[in-house]
């Protein structure tokens, strides 16, 4: 399969503009994704291809958007929307927590399919402070029902948004701010990867790093770093966090018996917790060591970009936490 380097924003429009020419049923909304392009320019020119019919500016309410979405998919067609940041999706909580994961089950098998993906942005390090800037997706990873998908390359964008837009179960497609201008080698035409798979980044025999999301490159770098040092880390993009694919982590640590947890969100009841228990389960009896984890202390993103720069989680963070991990 041939490819061409793209951004990550690039890749993203790419697999939906793909997916709209083969699927009639596709079609996208948000606040300003039409005309404008979106507020990080990721649905581009789609608008100018597909009209206000497919392409839909919506009102800035993410509780309408979200219910248009929701009806649309419960009718039979294939709804992509975007809730501009993901701190905003407490204001349509209910539709996401309550509604979407459940309505096949409540509704008796009568709605057989709910094919429903909402594309939101995560992450600090863009300057804009406590209530632009959080990593809330661990808070979805809790409902049944919901899958939840952190791409971290632009390859993997474009395959895992692919088939988050095929499935039939609501997707929440979780996207890092600061990965939009990343470049990097993207199959051409139809690309598709697999929901609720992880994916060795780098393989390793001393130690098991579990990234997500812009954790990913941070512990990739952080592997180059410890190599110098005679260090061989393994990382592992979990890729998709809910459900999470427990055989890859558990087949990582039996091989490595060490493992660190790197998330950008609040350590405190994060998803590094759930690979935690997992490995617990599933991994216990093969590790040599406690298993330490890298996140965000519990504290309100600041705004000066010197104090957020201090709070957010860095290669030199997990590279600490490495070698914690293996002098213990």
């Amino acid at each position: 399969m041939s490819s061409r380097t793209m951004t990550f924003a690039e890749a993203i429009r790419d697999a939906l503009r793909i997916e709209m020419r083969l699927d009639p049923k596709v079609f996208i909304a948000g606040e300003d994704v039409g005309r404008f392009g979106g507020a990080f320019g990721v649905t581009g020119d789609l608008w100018e291809e597909f009209g206000d019919e497919r392409v839909k500016d919506t009102p800035i309410s993410e509780a309408a958007i979200m219910g248009l979405g929701l009806g649309a998919a419960m009718l039979g067609l294939r709804p992509v929307v975007e809730i501009m940041y993901l701190d905003f999706s407490t204001v349509c909580f209910d539709y996401l927590t309550n509604q979407a994961p459940k309505l096949r089950y409540m509704c008796g098998g009568q709605i057989s399919k709910l094919p429903f993906v909402v594309r939101m942005a995560t992450g600090a390090g863009l300057r804009a402070a406590g209530q632009h800037s959080q990593s809330l997706e661990g808070w979805y990873t809790q409902i049944p029902g919901l899958t939840v998908v952190t791409p971290a390359t632009p390859a993997d964008a474009k395959g895992l948004l692919t088939a988050a837009m095929r499935d039939n179960n609501p997707v929440l497609f979780i996207e890092h701010k600061l990965f939009y201008g990343v470049q990097g080698e993207v199959p051409e035409g139809e690309y598709v990867l697999p929901l609720r798979k992880a994916a060795v980044k780098r393989p390793g025999k001393d130690i098991s790093i579990f990234a997500s999301c812009m954790m990913v490159p941070k512990a990739l770098a952080a592997a180059e770093v410890l190599a110098g040092d005679g260090v061989d880390a393994e990382v592992i993009a979990l890729r998709t966090l809910s459900p999470l694919d427990v055989e890859t982590i558990a087949g990582s640590v039996k091989k490595t018996r060490r493992a660190v947890v790197a998330q950008e969100a609040f350590k405190m009841a994060g998803t590094n917790a759930q690979v935690i228990a997992a490995i617990m389960d599933s991994a216990f009896r093969w590790l040599e060591g406690p298993v330490k984890q890298v996140g965000m202390p519990n504290t309100v993103i600041p705004f000066s970009a010197p104090l957020e720069d201090l709070v957010i989680p860095n290669e030199q963070t997990i590279i600490g936490a490495v070698r914690e991990a293996l002098a213990d």
